[in-house]
């Protein structure tokens, strides 16, 4: 068991994998853009990476913007779809906190903070510090 599995309590049932070891070098919100070279947040200060040209507020807007630099577009479905791409934004208390992006399988994958990244069912980080699934967007999957 993890320490962390006390902030998310749905990952004991709903079953994970932890896939890498601990790092401070990205986070969620790079890990579902596909960057592993920077942590992500749309902090004032700009001591962190956000995509030039998007506002730096912590608002679910703010967030859908960055991802649609990306080639995101707003989804209707959280459901695995054959040549898509998905990212869920969390939120609590409507501000952002979180994001996943959805493999070829149908799970999904999260970096978990400054610890591991982990694949999981889109429920299994619900109901925890990072609250419920807002929205979902999506691209087409690139070939790889």
């Amino acid at each position: 068991m993890n320490a962390w599995e006390d902030e998310f309590p749905r990952l004991r049932n709903e079953g994970y994998i932890v896939k890498s070891q601990a790092t401070r070098n990205y986070n969620c919100i790079a890990w579902a853009a596909g960057d592993t070279n920077r942590w992500w947040w749309p902090d004032a200060g700009k001591q962190y990476h956000w995509p030039e040209g998007i506002p730096r507020d912590n608002t679910v807007d703010a967030f859908i913007a960055a991802y649609t630099q990306l080639g995101y577009e707003v989804a209707d479905s959280q459901e695995l779809e054959e040549g898509l791409e998905k990212v869920a934004i969390y939120t609590k208390d409507k501000l952002p906190t979180h994001a996943a992006r959805q493999l070829p399988s149908g799970m999904w994958t999260s970096k978990l903070g400054r610890e591991e990244d982990i694949e999981h069912t889109l429920r299994g980080l619900t109901e925890s510090v990072y609250g419920e699934v807002a929205v979902i967007l999506c691209r087409p999957r690139s070939v790889q």
